[in-house]
C-alpha cells in the first residue's frame, strides 16, 4: 500500500515539474517573440492593401515585434484564406480580411478550399461598414422613394451598376423589396462604372464605401443610402434604406484569423493586441474615413459571428441568383 502511494505521489510530483517547465518555457517564448506575417488577399495599393498596411504597422508599435505584409491576391481571397489555414498554428501568421467575404465564399465556390469555420479561428474584430446605394451627382433622384418610383416607371429600361458581391445581393435584395426590376450591368471595379452613371446610361450603382465617399467627396455621386440597419458612427449624415421604407440589413465587418489550432492564450493576447490598436483615435479616424466603425468583440463572439454570416450568405446568394465558381 505504501508503495503504490509512493508511486503516485511521484507521478503526480513528476507532472507538477512537467507543468511548471512547459509554463516557464511558454513564458520565456510568450507571444510575440518574432517576426509576424500579416496577409493581405489584394495586390498591394488596393484599398485592402492600405487598411492591412495600416493595421500591420499599428500592431508592431504595440507588439514591439517586425510585422510584414504578404500579399496573396487571387480566387476572391481563397489563395489568402488557405495559406492562412495551412501556416503554423502559433499566431504569427494572420489573415487582416473582411468576415464578410470571407464567410460568402463557402456559397460561392463549387468546392471552397477551406472550410472557414472549421480551419479558420477569428481573433478580433475590426469594423463595420456598409455598400451603398448611389446616383449621379446631379441626378434629380435625393432619396430611395424617387429612386423607386423612376424605376417602376422605366420598368425593364432601368439598370444598375455593380462590381462586388456584396453590392450584388444588397442590389438585389433592394428590388424585391422595393418591388422593381432594373437590369443589373456588372463591372470589374467600381470605378469603371462611374462615366456610365455620370451619362445617365445606368440609373444608379451599388457600390462599395470607399469607392462611394470618395466620389461622393469629389461631387461626382450622390449617397442615397447605405445598407446598415442603423445609420453609422461614422456617417451620421448618410441615411440607411430601412430608415427610408426598406427593411434591409447587410452590414459587413473586417476581422483577424488565423489557424484553428492557434492556441487560446495566443488568440487572446491578439485579440488584446488590435483592441489596443481600436482604442486609438487615429485609428477610429482612419476607419471612419472609408465609412467604417471601429468594431471590438471577443474571439469567440467573432467565431461566432463568421459561422452566422456562412449561414446567411447561403440565402443571399441562392435569392441573388449567383453562379458558383
Amino acid at each position: 500500500m505504501t508503495t503504490e502511494i509512493s508511486r503516485r505521489n511521484l507521478m503526480m510530483a513528476t507532472t507538477a515539474v512537467a507543468a511548471l517547465a512547459s509554463f516557464g518555457a511558454f513564458a520565456q517564448g510568450a507571444y510575440p517573440n518574432g517576426q509576424i506575417t500579416f496577409v493581405c488577399a489584394f495586390p498591394a495599393g488596393s484599398g485592402a492593401d492600405v487598411l492591412v498596411r495600416f493595421f500591420a504597422e499599428k500592431f508592431a508599435k504595440v507588439s514591439g515585434q517586425m510585422v510584414i505584409v504578404e500579399n496573396k491576391p487571387g480566387a476572391a481571397g481563397n489563395i489568402a484564406a488557405m495559406y492562412t489555414a495551412r501556416a503554423k498554428p502559433d499566431g504569427y501568421t494572420i489573415y487582416v480580411h473582411s468576415g464578410t467575404s470571407t464567410a460568402a465564399n463557402m456559397s460561392l465556390f463549387k468546392a471552397p478550399p477551406v472550410d472557414v469555420v472549421k480551419e479558420l479561428q477569428t481573433t478580433s474584430f475590426i469594423n463595420k461598414q456598409a455598400f451603398m446605394f448611389v446616383v449621379a451627382y446631379d441626378s434629380p433622384i435625393k432619396d430611395m422613394k424617387a429612386l423607386t418610383e423612376s424605376l417602376k416607371k422605366k420598368g425593364n429600361n432601368a439598370s444598375y451598376a455593380t462590381a462586388a458581391t456584396s453590392g450584388k445581393v444588397l442590389g438585389e435584395i433592394y428590388k424585391q423589396k422595393a418591388g422593381v426590376d432594373p437590369v443589373e450591368i456588372s463591372f470589374k471595379d467600381a470605378k469603371d462604372s462611374l462615366n456610365d452613371m455620370l451619362s445617365g446610361s445606368i440609373d444608379y450603382g451599388v457600390h462599395d464605401p470607399v469607392f462611394a465617399l470618395s466620389q461622393a467627396n469629389e461631387k461626382r455621386i450622390r449617397i442615397l443610402a447605405t445598407g446598415s440597419p442603423i445609420r453609422l458612427k461614422s456617417l451620421p449624415d448618410i441615411p440607411t434604406a430601412k430608415e427610408q421604407g426598406y427593411d434591409i440589413d447587410q452590414l459587413g465587418w473586417w476581422g483577424s484569423f488565423v489557424p484553428k489550432a492557434t492556441p487560446k492564450p495566443v488568440v487572446d493576447k491578439i485579440n488584446a493586441l488590435f483592441n489596443e490598436i481600436l482604442a486609438q483615435p487615429d485609428t477610429v479616424a482612419f476607419l471612419a474615413k472609408f465609412g467604417g466603425d471601429v468594431y471590438v468583440g471577443t474571439p469567440e463572439e467573432g467565431q461566432a459571428l463568421l459561422a452566422k454570416t456562412v449561414e446567411e450568405w447561403k440565402t443571399y446568394v441562392a435569392m441573388a441568383k449567383i453562379p458558383q465558381n
